[in-house]
């Protein structure tokens, strides 16, 4: 039997309902319609729910209007700061005016977006000292800073984004003070958090709800509410955000920053102790020798370092200089607040890293990330689903939603990950006209998928004559930087259009840029694959030049896929091909965003068609035409406008 709210959500969702009669050339979508009703259920009868919605299903609308129509306190969830800001400037605003309803609401970003009256009083005390530049920075947000009503950074235009200054005035865990913060009463941290205590829908990113949950990381209790109700939306990023957050990473850059910390600190604070900047600038070169080691060696397997005798030895001899410095710092503790602070914080560091360096721990992965001029070490848990389950506790209704959750038309492999068997799964697919919207090439005569020049050969042959039928308008995404970068450097100068390549400029720039263009060609990796949202004519192609499956070096897979075997289980069927499908349907999902839209993909692996397991990714993909000769494909993208 229907709930009061989903009678009501129903309504709205109707001929006669709020959307109807306030947007413009509104049609019922039957797919939004149950959707809505599903999360009004799994509020109504306080279930948790895993919902696929594909694109076009307006997922949006069909869980903001059940939380706001429900009357509990919602939290609601985002993969991306974009999406937030979206919800809470647009989306929450416009239907609660069509629904003419009174529902508070409020946006919370994590502290470091915020504002610190402190930190920056401190540091206009000691304007004198800096150079030009950073005092002009400073003076501009001490302006602002009595303007604005929020003390959101995201809304000082000021001063550049990237400014020097901005990390030496937002607020942090580690330098709040709490009650006794003489700005207490009028602290942006704390009002953005009784904002979110008094609101009934609250909306934050992922990053946020878990370290509020996990590490409680304010310095007023959680910043977060016990809500009723929590949506994830774009939750098919949770498995890997949950991995980060139930591990602990540790980067180079955080060593030398408080190495150097402590270093200014002798000169301002404790002059009158040598020892402690000798044994602090002692540790800066073993972090050095240590990096540059690393660096050298290119290992992402943390036990193989270990059996690097050379490296076991400048890891050991860096974390014992660590210790050493703690070691002299603790007779100097209660000297100044700033000196225990960082003590604290390299007690702490020495401990993490001896902990990781002894990588006792056989349920969890430790890998090496080589950043551009840093290193982090990471530990990943393998198997997050206890935890989780005792993250998602029974006194509140989770609801996950995302367009891209179902591997071969199942949401078990979610559901297991999170350790949520017991939710109600539901697939809805989206309502476009794929089979005459869209073609799937996977041409014939592909070479053996690789890295060689024969590959990008390949790629290159395919590329310019796709461009050219899509004058332009198309998306080359990579797996891999290198591929991408000897791509580009192969397509200069053999295509009238322009090319934009990641790297250039920074993601949303580049976006802009391909839609001002309007026939332009944009190459990216990863972090284009997913999240972009360029409808209409602006695009009509996009190419993948192979499936995007995890390096079996991966330090994570290797502890998964052995954890996985010690069960009896194949880490490929169960690890692997799941990731790789859920991957490949985000950026196949870049190219149809519409019902107007159409195009073409193209696959440069033909694994999909020549392995058996191909059909799991061709079953978890939208219903598009399908074709191996590539002339039919062009001749497709010929015909679009």
């Amino acid at each position: 039997m229907s709930s009061r709210l989903t009678k009501t959500v129903v309504h709205e969702f109707s001929g006669q309902g709020a959307l109807a009669k306030h947007v413009h050339n509104y049609h019922h979508r039957q797919s939004q319609t149950d959707m809505a009703v599903a999360v009004s259920e799994a509020i109504s009868q306080q279930h948790n729910l895993i919902l696929e919605a594909g694109t076009g299903v307006g997922k949006t609308f069909a869980y903001l209007i059940p939380a706001l129509l429900s009357g509990k306190q919602v939290v609601i969830s985002t993969g991306s700061k974009n999406l937030q800001e979206q919800l809470f400037l647009k989306d929450l605003p416009a239907l609660l005016a069509m629904l003419s309803v009174y529902v508070p609401i409020a946006l919370l970003k994590g502290r470091n977006n915020y504002l610190c009256q402190l930190r920056l009083e401190k540091l206009m005390q000691n304007a004198s000292q800096f150079a030009d530049d950073y005092i002009d920075d400073l003076l501009k947000i001490n302006q602002w800073a009595h303007l604005t009503k929020d003390g959101d950074i995201g809304n000082l235009t000021s001063v550049a984004e990237h400014s020097e200054v901005i990390p030496s005035v937002v607020s942090t865990k580690e330098t709040c003070t709490g009650k006794q913060c003489q700005h207490y009463d009028v602290c942006f941290t704390r009002k953005a958090r009784v904002r979110a205590m008094d609101a009934k829908v609250v909306v934050v990113n992922h990053h946020l709800f878990f370290a509020d949950r996990l590490l409680k990381d304010t310095g007023f209790a959680e910043l977060l509410p016990d809500p009723d109700v929590v949506i994830f939306d774009e939750a098919h990023l949770v498995p890997d955000i949950c991995i980060n957050y139930f591990g602990s990473h540790i980067s180079s850059r955080e060593i030398d920053s408080l190495l150097n910390n402590i270093i200014k600190l002798h000169k301002t604070v404790i002059r009158d102790s040598i020892q402690i900047e000798q044994l602090a600038q002692r540790a800066l070169i073993g972090l050095s020798d240590w990096h540059n080691a690393m660096f050298d060696a290119q290992v992402s397997d943390w036990r193989k370092v270990l059996a690097n005798k050379h490296l076991a030895n400048l890891s050991w001899t860096l974390q014992q200089a660590l210790a050493d410095l703690a070691n002299v710092m603790t007779y100097h503790l209660g000297r100044d607040d700033q000196l225990d602070l960082a003590f604290e914080q390299l007690h702490e560091l020495a401990q993490k890293l001896q902990d990781y360096f002894e990588c006792k721990d056989m349920q969890s992965a430790y890998s090496v990330e080589l950043g551009a001029r840093f290193i982090m070490l990471r530990l990943s848990p393998i198997n997050v689903a206890k935890q989780c389950q005792q993250l998602f506790d029974a006194n509140t209704q989770w609801i996950f939603t995302s367009a891209t959750l179902q591997v071969n038309r199942s949401l078990a492999h979610f559901a297991t990950e999170l350790g949520l068997g017991s939710a109600k799964q539901i697939i809805l697919d989206s309502p476009f006209d794929y089979p005459n919207q869209a073609i799937f090439c996977v041409p014939r005569h592909l070479g053996k998928v690789g890295q060689s020049q024969h590959s990008v050969k390949q790629v290159v042959d395919v590329c310019i004559p796709a461009i050219n039928a899509a004058q332009g308008r198309t998306f080359i995404l990579f797996t891999s930087h290198q591929m991408l970068e000897q791509v580009a450097s192969s397509l200069l100068g053999r295509t009238a259009y322009p090319l934009l390549v990641q790297g250039q400029a920074s993601k949303q720039s580049l976006l802009n840029k391909f839609r001002q263009l309007g026939h332009a060609v944009l190459l990216g990796t990863s972090s284009f694959w997913e999240g972009v949202d360029v409808r209409g004519k602006l695009l009509s192609c996009v190419i993948i030049d192979k499936l995007p499956f995890v390096s079996p070096d991966d330090a994570l897979y290797k502890a998964r896929a052995a954890n996985a075997e010690r069960q009896g289980m194949d880490p490929f069927n169960h690890i692997s091909l799941p990731q790789a499908v859920i991957s490949l349907k985000q950026g196949v999902g870049r190219l149809i965003r519409d019902e107007k839209d159409r195009g073409v993909l193209i696959l440069l692996d033909n694994r999909i068609v020549n392995r058996a397991y191909g059909q799991a990714f061709i079953n978890s993909l939208p219903p598009m035409k399908r074709t191996r000769d590539l002339d039919s494909a062009l001749q497709f993208l010929k015909q679009i406008p």
